[in-house]
Protein backbone atom coordinates (compact mmCIF):
# COMPACT_ATOMS: atom_id res chain seq x y z
CA UNK A 1 0.00 0.00 0.00
CA UNK A 2 1.14 3.54 -0.76
CA UNK A 3 0.59 6.50 1.58
CA UNK A 4 1.13 10.23 0.99
CA UNK A 5 4.00 11.72 3.01
CA UNK A 6 1.69 14.20 4.74
CA UNK A 7 -0.67 11.43 5.86
CA UNK A 8 2.15 9.44 7.44
CA UNK A 9 3.57 12.62 8.97
CA UNK A 10 0.29 13.55 10.67
CA UNK A 11 -0.22 10.02 11.99
CA UNK A 12 3.35 9.60 13.25
CA UNK A 13 3.40 13.03 14.89
CA UNK A 14 0.15 12.18 16.69
CA UNK A 15 1.66 8.94 17.98
CA UNK A 16 4.68 10.75 19.41
CA UNK A 17 2.37 13.30 21.05
CA UNK A 18 0.32 10.40 22.47
CA UNK A 19 3.33 8.97 24.28
CA UNK A 20 3.92 12.36 25.89
CA UNK A 21 6.35 14.17 23.60
CA UNK A 22 5.98 17.96 23.58
CA UNK A 23 4.68 19.30 20.27
CA UNK A 24 8.06 20.53 19.00
CA UNK A 25 9.77 17.26 19.90
CA UNK A 26 6.98 15.22 18.27
CA UNK A 27 7.45 17.19 15.05
CA UNK A 28 11.22 16.81 15.20
CA UNK A 29 10.99 13.05 15.84
CA UNK A 30 8.56 12.67 12.94
CA UNK A 31 10.84 14.56 10.54
CA UNK A 32 13.77 12.39 11.63
CA UNK A 33 11.87 9.13 11.25
CA UNK A 34 10.17 9.86 7.92
CA UNK A 35 13.46 11.02 6.40
CA UNK A 36 14.28 7.32 6.17
CA UNK A 37 11.08 6.43 4.31
CA UNK A 38 11.52 9.35 1.92
CA UNK A 39 15.08 8.32 1.10
CA UNK A 40 14.13 4.68 0.50
CA UNK A 41 15.67 3.34 3.72
CA UNK A 42 12.45 1.54 4.62
CA UNK A 43 14.02 -0.45 7.45
CA UNK A 44 14.49 2.69 9.57
CA UNK A 45 11.28 4.63 8.94
CA UNK A 46 7.72 4.14 10.16
CA UNK A 47 8.41 0.39 10.24
CA UNK A 48 10.26 1.21 13.48
CA UNK A 49 7.45 3.27 15.03
CA UNK A 50 5.90 0.35 16.91
CA UNK A 51 9.35 -0.42 18.33
CA UNK A 52 9.65 3.07 19.83
CA UNK A 53 6.17 2.77 21.33
CA UNK A 54 7.05 -0.57 22.92
CA UNK A 55 10.24 0.88 24.39
CA UNK A 56 8.16 3.72 25.85
CA UNK A 57 5.71 1.20 27.31
CA UNK A 58 8.65 -0.65 28.86
CA UNK A 59 9.82 2.58 30.52
CA UNK A 60 12.98 2.76 28.45
CA UNK A 61 12.22 6.01 26.62
CA UNK A 62 11.72 9.35 28.35
CA UNK A 63 9.27 11.40 26.23
CA UNK A 64 10.17 14.66 27.99
CA UNK A 65 13.98 14.61 28.25
CA UNK A 66 16.08 17.51 29.46
CA UNK A 67 18.77 17.27 26.80
CA UNK A 68 21.81 19.20 27.97
CA UNK A 69 25.55 19.73 27.71
CA UNK A 70 27.47 18.16 30.60
CA UNK A 71 30.99 19.01 29.43
CA UNK A 72 32.32 21.34 26.74
CA UNK A 73 35.20 23.29 25.26
CA UNK A 74 34.90 25.92 22.51
CA UNK A 75 34.82 23.21 19.83
CA UNK A 76 33.62 20.07 21.66
CA UNK A 77 30.80 18.91 23.90
CA UNK A 78 29.35 15.88 25.63
CA UNK A 79 25.55 15.79 25.76
CA UNK A 80 23.32 13.79 28.09
CA UNK A 81 20.16 12.76 26.25
CA UNK A 82 18.29 12.00 29.50
CA UNK A 83 16.92 8.75 28.04
CA UNK A 84 15.01 10.59 25.32
CA UNK A 85 14.13 9.50 21.81
CA UNK A 86 17.28 9.44 19.73
CA UNK A 87 15.14 10.99 17.00
CA UNK A 88 14.96 14.10 19.22
CA UNK A 89 18.29 13.96 21.06
CA UNK A 90 20.39 13.58 17.90
CA UNK A 91 19.14 16.66 15.98
CA UNK A 92 19.59 18.78 19.11
CA UNK A 93 23.13 17.48 19.52
CA UNK A 94 23.89 18.14 15.87
CA UNK A 95 22.70 21.72 16.35
CA UNK A 96 25.28 22.11 19.13
CA UNK A 97 27.99 20.84 16.76
CA UNK A 98 26.85 23.32 14.11
CA UNK A 99 26.89 26.24 16.54
CA UNK A 100 30.38 25.34 17.75
CA UNK A 101 31.56 25.08 14.16
CA UNK A 102 30.05 28.49 13.41
CA UNK A 103 32.18 30.01 16.19
CA UNK A 104 35.30 27.83 16.25
CA UNK A 105 35.45 26.47 12.71
CA UNK A 106 34.70 22.88 13.72
CA UNK A 107 32.34 21.32 16.24
CA UNK A 108 32.47 17.80 17.70
CA UNK A 109 29.77 16.38 19.95
CA UNK A 110 29.56 12.99 21.64
CA UNK A 111 26.25 11.87 23.18
CA UNK A 112 25.32 9.47 25.97
CA UNK A 113 22.02 8.30 27.47
CA UNK A 114 20.14 8.30 24.18
CA UNK A 115 18.20 5.78 22.06
CA UNK A 116 18.00 4.70 18.40
CA UNK A 117 18.27 7.84 16.27
CA UNK A 118 16.92 6.77 12.87
CA UNK A 119 19.16 7.21 9.84
CA UNK A 120 22.56 8.80 10.30
CA UNK A 121 22.29 10.67 7.01
CA UNK A 122 19.44 12.89 8.23
CA UNK A 123 21.62 14.31 11.00
CA UNK A 124 24.74 14.75 8.86
CA UNK A 125 22.71 16.57 6.19
CA UNK A 126 21.72 19.30 8.66
CA UNK A 127 25.15 20.81 7.98
CA UNK A 128 24.58 21.31 4.25
CA UNK A 129 22.45 24.45 4.51
CA UNK A 130 25.24 26.13 6.51
CA UNK A 131 28.04 25.50 4.00
CA UNK A 132 29.45 22.93 6.38
CA UNK A 133 30.45 19.29 6.12
CA UNK A 134 28.42 17.11 8.49
CA UNK A 135 29.24 13.79 10.12
CA UNK A 136 27.04 11.49 12.18
CA UNK A 137 27.47 8.04 13.67
CA UNK A 138 25.95 5.90 16.39
CA UNK A 139 26.53 2.61 18.10
CA UNK A 140 23.72 0.08 18.25
CA UNK A 141 22.52 -3.22 19.70
CA UNK A 142 25.25 -5.90 19.63
CA UNK A 143 24.25 -8.09 16.68
CA UNK A 144 27.61 -8.20 14.88
CA UNK A 145 30.44 -10.68 15.34
CA UNK A 146 33.95 -9.22 14.90
CA UNK A 147 36.12 -11.05 12.37
CA UNK A 148 36.61 -14.68 13.48
CA UNK A 149 34.35 -14.22 16.52
CA UNK A 150 31.31 -16.24 17.55
CA UNK A 151 30.27 -13.53 20.03
CA UNK A 152 28.11 -10.56 19.09
CA UNK A 153 30.01 -7.52 20.32
CA UNK A 154 29.22 -4.63 17.95
CA UNK A 155 26.18 -3.01 16.40
CA UNK A 156 25.65 -2.17 12.74
CA UNK A 157 27.20 1.19 13.76
CA UNK A 158 26.48 3.44 10.75
CA UNK A 159 28.56 6.36 9.49
CA UNK A 160 27.21 9.29 7.47
CA UNK A 161 29.10 12.17 5.85
CA UNK A 162 27.35 14.99 3.98
CA UNK A 163 29.34 17.41 1.80
CA UNK A 164 27.79 20.43 0.03
CA UNK A 165 28.31 21.05 -3.66
CA UNK A 166 27.48 24.02 -5.89
CA UNK A 167 25.44 23.27 -9.02
CA UNK A 168 25.65 19.50 -8.53
CA UNK A 169 23.60 17.58 -5.95
CA UNK A 170 25.27 17.26 -2.56
CA UNK A 171 27.48 14.28 -1.70
CA UNK A 172 25.78 12.19 1.01
CA UNK A 173 27.31 8.88 2.12
CA UNK A 174 25.25 6.94 4.69
CA UNK A 175 26.15 3.31 5.34
CA UNK A 176 26.26 0.60 7.98
CA UNK A 177 29.64 -0.87 8.89
CA UNK A 178 28.16 -4.32 8.32
CA UNK A 179 27.45 -6.03 5.01
CA UNK A 180 23.78 -5.17 5.60
CA UNK A 181 21.82 -3.43 8.34
CA UNK A 182 19.62 -5.51 10.63
CA UNK A 183 16.58 -3.67 9.30
CA UNK A 184 17.16 -5.28 5.90
CA UNK A 185 16.90 -8.69 7.54
CA UNK A 186 13.59 -7.57 9.05
CA UNK A 187 12.35 -6.66 5.57
CA UNK A 188 13.36 -10.09 4.26
CA UNK A 189 11.53 -11.70 7.18
CA UNK A 190 8.36 -9.77 6.31
CA UNK A 191 8.72 -10.78 2.64
CA UNK A 192 9.67 -14.36 3.60
CA UNK A 193 12.78 -14.23 1.43
CA UNK A 194 16.29 -15.64 2.07
CA UNK A 195 19.26 -13.42 2.89
CA UNK A 196 22.11 -13.09 0.36
CA UNK A 197 25.35 -14.93 1.02
CA UNK A 198 27.79 -13.02 3.20
CA UNK A 199 25.26 -11.15 5.34
CA UNK A 200 25.07 -13.43 8.38
CA UNK A 201 26.61 -16.41 10.12
CA UNK A 202 24.98 -19.05 12.31
CA UNK A 203 25.87 -19.66 15.95
CA UNK A 204 28.72 -21.94 14.83
CA UNK A 205 30.28 -19.27 12.61
CA UNK A 206 29.11 -20.80 9.33
CA UNK A 207 27.53 -18.71 6.59
CA UNK A 208 23.74 -18.75 6.43
CA UNK A 209 20.91 -17.35 4.28
CA UNK A 210 18.25 -17.71 6.99
CA UNK A 211 16.98 -14.17 7.72
CA UNK A 212 15.89 -15.37 11.20
CA UNK A 213 19.39 -16.58 12.08
CA UNK A 214 19.96 -13.85 14.68
CA UNK A 215 17.03 -15.19 16.70
CA UNK A 216 18.84 -18.52 16.86
CA UNK A 217 22.19 -17.22 18.10
CA UNK A 218 23.73 -16.16 14.79
CA UNK A 219 25.30 -12.79 13.98
CA UNK A 220 25.57 -10.14 11.30
CA UNK A 221 28.94 -9.87 9.57
CA UNK A 222 31.19 -6.81 9.28
CA UNK A 223 31.52 -4.98 5.97
CA UNK A 224 34.15 -6.42 3.66
CA UNK A 225 33.18 -10.03 3.14
CA UNK A 226 35.30 -13.12 3.60
CA UNK A 227 38.65 -11.48 2.85
CA UNK A 228 38.01 -7.92 4.03
CA UNK A 229 35.72 -8.08 7.08
CA UNK A 230 38.56 -6.86 9.30
CA UNK A 231 38.08 -3.43 7.69
CA UNK A 232 34.37 -3.36 8.53
CA UNK A 233 35.26 -4.54 12.04
CA UNK A 234 37.68 -1.60 12.36
CA UNK A 235 35.07 0.90 11.14
CA UNK A 236 32.42 -0.44 13.52
CA UNK A 237 34.91 -0.29 16.38
CA UNK A 238 35.75 3.35 15.63
CA UNK A 239 32.05 4.26 15.72
CA UNK A 240 31.61 2.44 19.05
CA UNK A 241 34.58 4.24 20.61
CA UNK A 242 33.70 7.72 19.31
CA UNK A 243 30.01 7.34 20.20
CA UNK A 244 30.22 5.63 23.57
CA UNK A 245 33.66 5.24 25.13
CA UNK A 246 34.20 8.96 24.50
CA UNK A 247 30.81 10.07 25.85
CA UNK A 248 30.10 7.66 28.70
CA UNK A 249 27.40 5.63 26.91
CA UNK A 250 27.28 1.85 26.83
CA UNK A 251 29.61 0.20 24.34
CA UNK A 252 30.21 -3.24 22.84
CA UNK A 253 28.00 -5.98 24.32
CA UNK A 254 26.52 -3.59 26.91
CA UNK A 255 24.56 -1.50 24.37
CA UNK A 256 20.85 -1.94 25.22
CA UNK A 257 18.72 -3.79 22.64
CA UNK A 258 16.22 -1.90 20.48
CA UNK A 259 13.53 -4.54 20.98
CA UNK A 260 11.53 -4.04 24.16
CA UNK A 261 11.13 -7.75 24.94
CA UNK A 262 14.87 -8.04 25.64
CA UNK A 263 16.16 -6.43 28.81
CA UNK A 264 19.29 -4.24 28.81
CA UNK A 265 22.38 -5.85 30.35
CA UNK A 266 22.26 -5.92 34.14
CA UNK A 267 25.82 -4.59 34.44
CA UNK A 268 25.92 -1.47 32.24
CA UNK A 269 29.24 0.28 31.72
CA UNK A 270 27.61 3.57 30.73
CA UNK A 271 24.31 5.30 30.05
CA UNK A 272 22.07 4.40 27.12
CA UNK A 273 23.14 4.42 23.50
CA UNK A 274 25.87 6.78 22.22
CA UNK A 275 26.17 9.01 19.15
CA UNK A 276 28.90 11.19 17.66
CA UNK A 277 28.48 14.28 15.46
CA UNK A 278 30.84 16.57 13.63
CA UNK A 279 30.49 19.82 11.71
CA UNK A 280 33.25 21.55 9.76
CA UNK A 281 32.81 25.05 8.39
CA UNK A 282 34.20 24.95 4.86
CA UNK A 283 35.50 28.51 4.99
CA UNK A 284 37.66 27.48 7.93
CA UNK A 285 39.69 25.62 5.30
CA UNK A 286 39.15 27.51 2.04
CA UNK A 287 36.51 29.84 0.55
CA UNK A 288 33.19 28.00 0.40
CA UNK A 289 32.38 29.02 -3.17
CA UNK A 290 35.78 27.82 -4.34
CA UNK A 291 35.37 24.51 -2.51
CA UNK A 292 31.88 23.90 -3.90
CA UNK A 293 33.06 24.64 -7.45
CA UNK A 294 35.70 21.96 -7.03
CA UNK A 295 33.12 19.59 -5.51
CA UNK A 296 31.06 20.11 -8.67
CA UNK A 297 34.12 19.18 -10.71
CA UNK A 298 34.80 16.15 -8.51
CA UNK A 299 31.20 14.94 -8.79
CA UNK A 300 31.04 15.51 -12.55
CA UNK A 301 34.32 13.67 -13.08
CA UNK A 302 33.16 10.62 -11.16
CA UNK A 303 29.65 10.67 -12.62
CA UNK A 304 31.09 10.71 -16.15
CA UNK A 305 33.51 7.87 -15.50
CA UNK A 306 33.36 5.07 -18.06
CA UNK A 307 31.05 2.35 -16.75
CA UNK A 308 30.79 -1.36 -17.44
CA UNK A 309 28.06 -2.25 -19.90
CA UNK A 310 24.56 -1.80 -18.52
CA UNK A 311 25.75 0.03 -15.41
CA UNK A 312 26.14 3.63 -14.28
CA UNK A 313 28.64 5.25 -11.92
CA UNK A 314 26.69 6.87 -9.10
CA UNK A 315 27.62 9.50 -6.54
CA UNK A 316 26.82 8.74 -2.89
CA UNK A 317 23.35 10.15 -2.28
CA UNK A 318 22.09 9.77 -5.88
CA UNK A 319 19.70 6.84 -5.32
CA UNK A 320 18.23 8.31 -2.13
CA UNK A 321 17.73 11.74 -3.74
CA UNK A 322 15.89 10.22 -6.70
CA UNK A 323 13.72 8.01 -4.49
CA UNK A 324 12.88 10.98 -2.27
CA UNK A 325 11.67 13.06 -5.22
CA UNK A 326 9.57 10.17 -6.49
CA UNK A 327 8.01 9.39 -3.12
CA UNK A 328 7.08 12.99 -2.45
CA UNK A 329 5.04 12.82 -5.66
CA UNK A 330 3.72 9.25 -5.64
CA UNK A 331 3.63 8.41 -1.94
CA UNK A 332 5.56 6.03 0.31
CA UNK A 333 5.01 2.29 -0.20
CA UNK A 334 4.62 0.19 2.95
CA UNK A 335 4.59 -3.60 3.26
CA UNK A 336 1.40 -5.17 4.64
CA UNK A 337 3.04 -6.19 7.96
CA UNK A 338 4.17 -2.59 8.49
CA UNK A 339 0.66 -1.28 7.79
CA UNK A 340 -0.74 -3.76 10.30
CA UNK A 341 1.77 -2.62 12.92
CA UNK A 342 0.79 1.01 12.34
CA UNK A 343 -2.88 0.13 12.64
CA UNK A 344 -2.10 -1.63 15.93
CA UNK A 345 -0.34 1.50 17.20
CA UNK A 346 -3.24 3.65 16.03
CA UNK A 347 -5.79 1.52 17.88
CA UNK A 348 -3.73 1.87 21.05
CA UNK A 349 -4.05 5.66 20.96
CA UNK A 350 -7.38 6.04 19.17
CA UNK A 351 -5.75 7.22 15.93
CA UNK A 352 -6.60 6.36 12.33
CA UNK A 353 -3.85 5.75 9.81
Amino acid sequence: MTFPYNQLFTFTESVFKSIGCPDDDATLATESLLAADLRGIDSHGVARLIGYVRLWEAGRINPTPRVGVVYETPSTAVIDGDGGLGLVVAPKAMNVALEKARVAGTGWVSVKNSNHFGIAGYHAMKALAHDMIGMAMTNASPLVAPTYSLDRLLGTNPIAVAVPAGEQPDFVADFATTTAANGKLEILQRKQLPAPDGWIQDKHGQGSTNPNELKEGGALLPLGGETGSHKGYCLGSIVDIFSAVLSGANYGPWVPPFVAFLQPPADPVGQGIGHFFGAMRIDAFRPAAEFKAHMDNWITTFRNARAVEGKQVLIPGDPEREISAQRLLDGIPLLDPVVKDLETVGQKFGLTL
